[in-house]
């Protein structure tokens, strides 16, 4: 089959979640034996050249960019919150020049399938059933209204609890939306397959997690020492939810009990108040790492402190396939099968977190045995070729 991606950005370098997750099923359908061709829209955010993107990658896959300027605009912002009732989180990447991109390449050729990867596509989709007979998929990374409804829930301020409150309402109308008017939705865990049909969406599911190469994630011992990491983009808010809880109220209770404990902090975008609270003795931060399963190898035991958000949290999987211990929260567990409690710990107040960590620490080989069995699922689950395999035999079932 000849199978087009749609992405709000380009998917290289894979440094965050999203990349990642795309990357790897473009090369896990490729493998399947499809032909890849990628349009994504390279952003003021995350630009890259595409001519830089390896020749084994442009050898197999075909990459289209499309630069596109998706900053928030203020006064913008104010208008769609006033007089329309679309998502301003959304509205900004309907973009002219990519829509034109879009209409020169189904000029140009034919597709079997389209697949949106996330619901900001939605913009282009009469536009695709109008140029082109190809059957379109939408793959959800995320129920994203959900993140947005966690977080009104937790925030203090009542201007902003408000505002998330009615980002969340006008992201759950539109995400319905999406997922009601493609012809497959291809969720990213069975907790947001769940999710979609209790909302009465009816359209073909198939749910496939992100997957990853093992190949890419060597098996290394864990280091000696009292050693934590946190990984993750620091200008995603339910990350900096996560850090700050993590270090306002779990971080000095671990001081108080083991004072040579260190914690390695890595993530690009980092707010100024963030920078106030890393200037800690105890505390490196590395700012944004070049290469994340080197800065993972390098220490012990995985933070992942998540409160809001849907889907999978790649770096979890990452860790667990580089054979880190992981310590995270009942958030951020979603997605793993169950039978992963086993290998990964589970804490959502401050002192089970401390305790959980303070375990691992001091059990090294219970920490080791933990990892091994984490690899062992992410194997068995979430290998990418397997994965896409399947996703291809949906498709074409479908087709």
């Amino acid at each position: 089959m000849k199978i087009l991606i749609l992405a709000n950005k380009l998917p290289f370098p894979p440094r965050d979640g999203g990349s990642i997750a795309t990357l790897n099923m473009l090369l896990g359908l490729q493998h399947a034996g499809n032909q890849l061709t990628c349009l994504a829209m390279n952003t003021t955010k995350h630009p890259f050249p595409v001519e830089e993107i390896p020749a084994e990658l442009q050898n197999t896959l075909r990459f289209i960019g499309v630069d596109c300027d998706t900053s928030i605009r203020p006064l913008r912002l104010l208008i769609n919150l006033l007089f329309t009732k679309a998502p301003y989180v959304a509205e900004r990447f309907n973009i002219k020049a990519f829509r034109m991109a879009l209409h020169a390449l189904l000029e140009e050729e034919s597709f079997d399938i389209i697949q949106l990867e996330g619901p900001y596509l939605f913009y282009y989709l009469d536009q695709i059933r109008k140029e082109s007979h190809a059957r379109i998929s939408l793959r959800a990374h995320n129920a994203e209204h959900l993140i947005w409804k966690r977080m009104a829930i937790r925030e203090s301020s009542p201007l902003k609890r408000w505002y998330l409150g009615n980002l969340a309402r006008r992201l759950l109308r539109f995400e319905m939306r999406v997922a009601d008017r493609v012809d497959f939705l291809v969720p990213i865990c069975e907790w947001d397959e769940s999710h979609f049909r209790e909302q009465g969406i009816v359209t073909p599911m198939l749910t496939i997690p992100t997957g990853l190469n093992l190949d890419d994630y060597p098996l290394t011992e864990l280091p000696s020492g009292s050693t934590l990491f946190f990984i993750g983009a620091l200008d995603w808010m339910p990350n900096q939810e996560g850090l700050s809880w993590f270090l306002d109220h779990v971080f000095g209770l671990l001081i108080d009990e083991l004072p040579e404990i260190r914690f390695h902090v890595a993530g690009r975008n980092v707010p100024a108040r963030f920078l106030k609270k890393l200037d800690h003795l105890n505390i490196t931060f590395h700012g944004e790492v070049e290469n994340a399963r080197s800065f993972m190898q390098s220490y012990g035991i995985m933070v992942a402190p998540l409160f809001s958000g849907s889907g999978i949290r790649i770096k979890i999987l990452e860790a667990m396939a580089l054979g880190r211990p992981v310590v995270t929260t009942s958030t951020g567990i979603k997605g793993i099968p169950a039978e992963n409690l086993r290998t990964v710990r589970v804490g959502d107040d401050p002192q089970t977190y401390k305790n959980l960590l303070l375990e691992l620490i001091k059990d090294p080989k219970e920490s080791s045995r933990r990892a091994a069995e984490a690899r062992k699922l992410i194997s068995r689950e979430f290998d990418t070729f397997k994965l896409s395999k399947r996703l291809s035999q949906f498709y074409k079932a479908q087709a």
